[in-house]
């Protein structure tokens, strides 16, 4: 019973941090319509911003979420206003061409100013836990999946109650209808993509402590946000929160029964059921 608890404790905490990553590809989706395969590119320069801060200026890597978001948020509107904001109305193999570009000028960029090296960040409370009974609750993910409830209940918050986030929403509803209204849904493009490019930067901060960093890390964090979005339902995300959790749920899982190589095998077999099952996703609504 520990190990299972153990291993649910962990997952939640771990799917917090994939839920803030797969909210901000949902909601970069959802109002474009574009496939942003540089997502995970993007986290890994919101890594190394928090790596540089933390080495340069001292700063904790959690407190440089206050800094890392709003830098963030400019770039990935630049990066809309320039390069996506072209190709919103192109073939959807000439979007996602481009997304695969950026984000190997980002990672190749990455790699000529701090070379291949990993680099470690650690701080006092690293490898720190705190004992509850017969079972250890890491104390740096645990500050992590706080903030991640908080940002996303400010996510929430921003998207329910003020114009701006209702444009947002109106504008994923239906882009054009919400055009006719007099929305303007270029800039609320702009603003999707920032906000989509702080999140899953604010996700690379808060995993900092107790990850690698190094200029390919995106890969394999942008091959998971796809998992998670597709599983939650493209566009939704609630969808994308609940895909995150359940995806950390079953690594933990995975990695505790079966063995630590197989908990990727365990993630995709799930996947690829869900999506026999329903292929709208768990929070999609079905065509039919």
């Amino acid at each position: 019973m520990d190990v299972f608890l153990q291993s649910l404790i962990s997952g939640i905490l771990l799917g917090g941090v994939y839920a803030l990553i797969g909210t901000g590809l949902t909601l970069i989706f959802g109002v474009m319509r574009v496939i942003n395969f540089a997502h995970g590119d993007i986290q890994m320069v919101g890594m190394y911003l928090t790596y540089l801060l933390f080495v340069h200026a001292g700063i904790d890597p959690f407190v440089s979420v206050l800094i890392t978001f709003p830098l963030m948020f400019l770039f990935g509107g630049l990066i809309q206003k320039v390069f996506i904001n072209r190709v919103l109305d192109a073939l959807p193999q000439n979007q996602i061409l481009l997304t695969i570009g950026l984000g190997l000028i980002m990672s190749n960029t990455a790699m000529l100013i701090f070379t291949s090296d990993y680099k470690i960040l650690t701080t006092s409370y690293s490898s720190g836990s705190v004992k509850l009974g017969g079972i250890s609750i890491s104390q740096p993910m645990t500050i992590s999946f706080l903030i991640t409830v908080a940002v996303t209940a400010a996510l929430w918050w921003f998207l329910k109650k003020t114009d701006t986030g209702q444009a947002i929403r109106a504008t994923a509803q239906d882009r054009d209808a919400a055009q006719l209204m007099g929305i303007n849904v270029k800039r609320m493009s702009i603003i999707a993509f920032g906000l989509g490019s702080s999140l899953v930067a604010t996700a690379g901060a808060l995993i900092a402590p107790t990850y690698y960093i190094y200029p390919q890390v995106g890969a394999a964090f942008t091959l998971k946000a796809f998992v998670i979005t597709v599983l939650g339902g493209m566009g939704s995300i609630v969808g994308a929160a609940l895909g995150g959790i359940i995806i950390g749920i079953s690594e933990s899982m995975g990695a505790a029964y079966i063995g630590a190589g197989w908990k990727d095998v365990v993630v995709f077999a799930l996947f690829l059921l869900v999506l026999l099952l329903k292929p709208s996703g768990l929070m999609g609504k079905s065509n039919a």
